[in-house]
């Protein structure tokens, strides 16, 4: 599946432009960005159980109808009250249910607001979205919300394009555990369910028993915000996958209870944890004592690994290069791991970050010493367009790499070392610890600064103004971070020495 601008027909996107218009009613009640596709949620869930016949999920008289139908204050007060009870396990019996209703209540003020978000909803051209398929609808109108940087929805919303490029990568099998560890609004589970369908005909090559693993158990996760939890259950709901994904946190003890996996796919929140809020794992050795987010998922991945399991997952910069508790963690990570390809990403592909990010690629060995010979790394951030707005990112900007990564989701395929003039190197383990196992490894011409002054969109040039000091931000985080380890390092050797 290619970005919203070119996915699917025109009755797909035209569905979705008029959904998103409707956020102009919504604005004029008080609805906020933020809270828009939450809002639309409620009423599509109501409306799209109609449209698939799967209203028997509902209590009696909680459907779509019942809302539709009613006028003025009396639907606003039906509306309300039918959130309200969808979230009361005494009421809804069913737990996707619940979960999507869970803590749910309308921003709506005036009801002639929500009589025109009702009637524009039954106007719309539901056959065609039923033959298209209502995930995909769903999924684009996420997406635009992604897109639209007021919204802040993108930090929820990894790229289509590179994820599908992971998933085409990773290869994920039938009866495979696939786990996304900060699920956001699903992308990641949604495509890898999509790929294997894809390859098993919509399951029906499979044994109804291998079939039903994959409806049911092939996929879970975790997810802190309610509310893109909610979207999270709704997306895979559409796409036929029941629930698996839990309100919770992966860095708390929470993340000790996921299921071992064969593939972990995800895209960690960046950033430290506030307020004395350091994760609090009883099987966390490396990162214990960080309040660093994106060390501390690494090593959640790792230990959640089955033996010869996968992973492709999305880090900042920093994870490269970051000293004391960084190195550690990459140097355990290259021991535990095949640590087999990094792809250097490109600047400006991010709706909500301007923050730099790579993606590594790792297997986890059978043994837990010496699995990384070699490290491959990608660089698809220099000598690149400036991606925005105006120049979105495409399927095609991963073609190459693609091509060079293989068709061995292990890493394991025959790869050329490109040279100084190329884009593949590779660096054996030796040569990665003369650099203190430091793996932010670049040796093209550094271009960025000559990408960005290419951007010509106002809202393109912001973005990359704040990436620009959210990275400088992160930086003093690290240093800040380093400084807190060494002190504290430094306050308990006399005591060791006695």
């Amino acid at each position: 599946m290619t970005n919203e601008v070119t996915r699917g027909t025109v009755t797909t996107q035209d569905i979705v432009g008029k959904l998103w218009a409707l956020c102009n009613i919504l604005r004029d009640d008080g609805v906020t960005y933020n809270e828009y596709v939450t809002e639309l949620t409620y009423l599509l869930f109501l409306k799209m159980m109609a449209e698939t016949g799967r209203e028997d999920r509902l209590p009696a008289g909680y459907t779509w109808s019942e809302v539709a139908g009613r006028e003025g204050l009396d639907q606003l007060n039906y509306y309300k009250k039918l959130l309200l009870d969808l979230g009361n396990p005494e009421i809804a019996k069913d737990a996707t249910v619940q979960a999507i209703f869970t803590d749910a209540q309308s921003r709506l003020r005036k009801p002639a607001n929500l009589k025109s978000l009702t009637t524009s909803i039954d106007k719309l051209d539901w056959f065609s979205a039923r033959e298209e398929g209502l995930g995909e609808l769903y999924e684009g109108l996420l997406e635009k919300n992604a897109a639209e940087k007021k919204s802040g929805a993108g930090q929820y919303f990894t790229p289509r394009p590179l994820i599908d490029c992971l998933i085409r990568l990773t290869k994920p099998q039938p009866g495979e555990v696939i786990q996304a560890p900060a699920a956001g609004t699903g992308g990641f589970l949604v495509a890898a369910d999509r790929y294997i369908k894809d390859d098993t005909d919509d399951l029906f090559k499979l044994s109804s028993e291998d079939a039903n693993f994959q409806r049911t158990n092939a996929y879970q996760g975790c997810e802190l915000v309610p509310d893109a939890h909610r979207l999270c259950l709704m997306n895979l709901m559409l796409h036929d996958i029941a629930g698996g994904v839990a309100v919770a946190d992966t860095l708390s003890p929470d993340g000790e209870h996921l299921e071992k996996a064969d593939i972990v796919l995800t895209n960690p929140p960046f950033g430290t944890k506030k307020g004395g809020g350091r994760p609090v794992r009883s099987d966390f050795s490396i990162t214990a004592e960080t309040s660093n987010k994106q060390l501390a998922f690494v090593e959640h991945i790792v230990r959640v690994l089955k033996p010869g399991g996968r992973a492709a997952v999305v880090v900042p910069d920093n994870v490269l290069f970051e000293d004391n508790t960084g190195r550690k963690l990459r140097a355990w990570l290259m021991e535990l791991c095949d640590l087999h390809t990094i792809l250097r990403l490109p600047t400006g592909i991010f709706y909500a970050q301007g923050v730099k990010t790579n993606v590594l690629f790792f297997t986890r060995g059978s043994s837990d010493k010496g699995n990384t010979g070699a490290v491959w790394v990608y660089d698809l951030r220099n000598n690149m367009p400036a991606f925005g707005k105006t120049r979105p990112l495409k399927a095609e900007d991963f073609a190459e790499f693609e091509a060079a990564f293989g068709g061995d989701p292990l890493g394991k395929a025959e790869r050329k070392d490109e040279g100084e003039e190329g884009r593949f190197r590779c660096f054996d383990r030796e040569a990665i610890g003369v650099r203190n196992d430091n793996l932010d490894i670049t040796w093209m011409s550094d271009t960025e600064a000559e990408a960005e002054d290419g951007l010509s969109d106002p809202e393109d040039i912001a973005a990359a103004i704040i990436g620009h000091l959210k990275a400088a931000l992160d930086e003093i985080e690290a240093l800040d971070e380093e400084l807190t380890e060494e002190v504290e390092a430094d306050a308990v050797e006399p005591e060791a020495a006695e």
